[in-house]
């Protein structure tokens, strides 16, 4: 609904492999207002189909937000297409930010039709444009709403989320929600709604337009809070910096109590990498996976360690696991609040907090709490997405991956624990979001539609998956090995205490003994618990911090048994950081297994699931009438070669070559010549790559 067809080419050659071989597939070229589009002249056989796949985004289709950059080939030269050209190119080159390549060949085409194509690709996807020529506005004015919005999602913009929200939490009891911001009287970077503590007046929030007060994002089991704040401009004359100094001051003396409460601030931006830093990274990082050709690939696995060392980026996501785990250490050891402090606290402000809180609290390890969370952290926290993804093309100083990172972050934690997870990595690479704050998405929401009928734009949640996949494709979303969380014993409800199970904060009250070795030995628990009852306030006001906590910490809890809905925490020694192959590898043949795989896995995992509930049925049915038909499931996927080991909605259509020796990489290595005369001795030039990732 909303796509208009805006230019297109006939006859134009789509190359599957661009090693000289020239194979591929003639059709038309065609770009519209949401997507560029190769139709295949060919007429697709069922072989030639994914069986699953996405109902929007086809596996020939580009959309032209997901265009990073476009290259032409010239006298078999190539050159960054921007802008108007002079000349145009016999072959051009797609690289997407899903990491795709597309190379089409352009020399059979008519003169006119390249000229229409080429510039017509390169003005709607490169060219910057304004926010209501996104195609979600052409979409919103024109599809049909009949879809579940909220589905189990809690989305965050009304005053009763919230309270609902600080009371699973147990955070009402020292903060609230305020409605000082309705109608974006304060600012239009804060939502409508924001939690707050207590002592915090509206005429504080007034003050300084929301800079410099501490916003809530999360409480721990033991009364410990999250909280971030947008800090105040660093450049201001000494008279406002003294101003706003006692202002801090006076805010940090509301939330500090000692002994009982204790407040430890931390600047993100000096304490973590910064967003250009964030974003050269990945830059570096990107240019490893966007692979067309088998020798390419050969070419850098010899080098693959140092290469993938150099770009910087599992540094950076061991750093900001690293910062998320001293967070938790507090509010969990320590029982401190913790602020995060940033610029604007839309971006690793959220990072950490979303960390946090997907590792101490299971609710956000399932579908709709990851989901809420991201709502609440990410969508309704203001972070920008329209900048941060350059959506609108309009300055480059501000893209920065920063919610890739979070989702990269995440993936290390799904990889090392599966089955604490409700959802699957595959999960993780399906989110699109565009707006950079609620403001500007409700500033947006009336308008007109493209019949000229007034009425408002009503914007699809990401949320609802119904759209994009059915239910089968659906079903590789959702871990069907997720360890649910046991219901308890009704009985004992009212006795039973609600806490991590590998909490190493120590209990001020007197509990029953854990069968499990702690950090106390049974006979002299009760008296030192006593003891560090009477000595809490020295405890906790004690300033001098051990220097090796953090490691204390971390080894500690990796000593002893998971708990799959308590406190989880990373590994972030050595290579326990790993490429997210789904993410980054997913359309490079030469890194598939053909025939398994984590699809494979994965699809023959829920063919049993649900032929057992298929004989679940006919076993609950057995006193009435025998059930028809056969009670074997249709497989979820074909037994096919061609199918991606690593993406269920993806094919792969060229085959890896390997070269015996892909002289491009040999050429500064010695006894080259010896190397040549091995016939018979097999040189595996994969191993690197692979034994990183797998």
């Amino acid at each position: 609904p909303g796509e208009l067809l805006l230019c297109e080419a006939s006859t134009v050659y789509k190359y599957i492999h661009e090693d000289g071989s020239n194979r591929g597939t003639c059709g038309k070229l065609v770009c519209t207002n949401f997507k560029i589009a190769f139709l295949d002249d060919d007429s697709a056989s069922d072989d030639n189909e994914p069986q699953l796949k996405n109902k929007i985004i086809g596996e020939n289709d580009i959309t032209l937000q997901c265009v990073d950059q476009i290259y032409g080939v010239y006298d078999e030269k190539k050159k960054l297409l921007t802008g108007q050209l002079r000349k145009y190119p016999e072959k051009l080159i797609i690289y997407c930010k899903d990491l795709r390549v597309f190379n089409f060949c352009l020399r059979f085409t008519k003169e006119e039709e390249v000229k229409r194509i080429v510039s017509g690709i390169i003005h709607h996807s490169q060219t910057p444009k304004l926010l209501k020529r996104l195609f979600l506005f052409s979409y919103a004015s024109a599809a049909p709403n009949n879809t579940d919005e909220r589905n189990q999602t809690v989305m965050f913009d009304t005053l009763e989320d919230w309270r609902n929200e600080l009371e699973r939490t147990k955070g009402n009891v020292q903060y609230k929600v305020v409605t000082t911001n309705e109608g974006y009287r304060i600012s239009e970077k804060l939502p409508l709604y924001f939690v707050v503590p207590i002592c915090v007046s509206e005429e504080t929030i007034l003050k300084y337009e929301g800079r410099g007060i501490p916003i809530w994002c999360w409480s721990c089991h033991n009364g410990a809070a999250l909280l971030k704040m947008s800090a105040f401009p660093k450049e201001q004359d000494d008279s406002t910096a003294q101003m706003q100094k006692a202002f801090l001051d006076g805010i940090y003396k509301t939330i500090s109590k000692p002994p009982y409460e204790l407040l430890k601030t931390d600047d993100l931006s000096s304490s973590l990498p910064s967003l250009q830093d964030i974003q050269t990274a990945y830059t570096r990082y990107k240019q490893l996976f966007l692979i067309d050709n088998s020798a390419d690939f050969w070419a850098t696995d010899v080098k693959w360690f140092s290469l993938l060392e150099s770009t910087n980026w599992l540094e950076i996501i061991r750093r900001v696991l690293k910062k998320a785990i001293e967070v938790v250490e507090c509010l969990e050891r320590q029982h401190t609040n913790v602020l995060l402090i940033e610029e604007s606290a839309t971006d690793l402000c959220c990072v950490i907090s979303s960390l946090v809180q997907v590792m101490m609290d299971s609710y956000s390890r399932t579908k709709s709490g990851f989901q809420s969370l991201i709502q609440k952290e990410w969508v309704i926290g203001g972070h920008g997405f329209l900048d941060r993804c350059n959506h609108l093309h309009q300055s480059d100083k501000e893209e920065a991956p920063v919610f890739l990172l979070l989702l990269d972050c995440v993936w290390q934690l799904v990889q090392q624990y599966p089955a604490a997870f409700e959802f699957t990595e595959t999960y993780l690479t399906v989110f699109t979001f565009f707006f950079n704050s609620q403001h500007q998405k409700d500033t947006n929401t009336t308008g007109e539609s493209l019949e000229t009928q007034s009425g408002p734009f009503r914007f699809l949640t990401v949320w609802d998956w119904s759209v994009q996949f059915d239910p089968k494709a659906q079903a590789f979303l959702n871990n069907p090995l997720y360890a649910e969380k046991p219901k308890p014993d009704k009985s004992q409800r009212k006795t039973a205490r609600c806490k991590h199970q590998r909490q190493l904060s120590c209990p001020l009250t007197q509990t029953k003994s854990s069968p499990k070795r702690g950090f106390f030995r049974e006979e002299t628990d009760h008296l030192i618990k006593n003891i560090l009852g009477k000595r809490i306030g020295k405890f906790i006001n004690s300033s001098d911090e051990p220097p090796n906590s953090f490691r204390e910490f971390y080894d500690s809890w990796h000593s002893k048994p998971v708990d799959y809905h308590g406190l989880l925490l990373p590994r972030i020694d050595g290579p326990e950081i790993r490429v997210w192959a789904q993410r980054y590898l997913r359309w490079i043949p030469e890194v598939q297994l053909h025939g398994g795989g984590t699809i494979a896995t994965a699809a023959r995992i829920l063919d049993l699931m649900e032929e057992v509930e298929r004989l679940q049925v006919k076993m609950d049915e057995e006193h009435s009438q025998a059930v028809s038909g056969n009670i074997h499931a249709v497989p979820m996927l074909r037994n096919s070669a061609r199918l991606s080991s690593l993406f269920p909605f993806a094919l792969i259509h060229r085959q890896s070559v390997k070269p015996a020796l892909p002289t491009s990489t040999w050429k500064d290595l010695e006894d080259e010549d010896d190397l040549v005369k091995r016939d018979d001795e097999f040189v595996d030039l994969s191993s690197d790559m692979l034994k990183c990732i797998y």
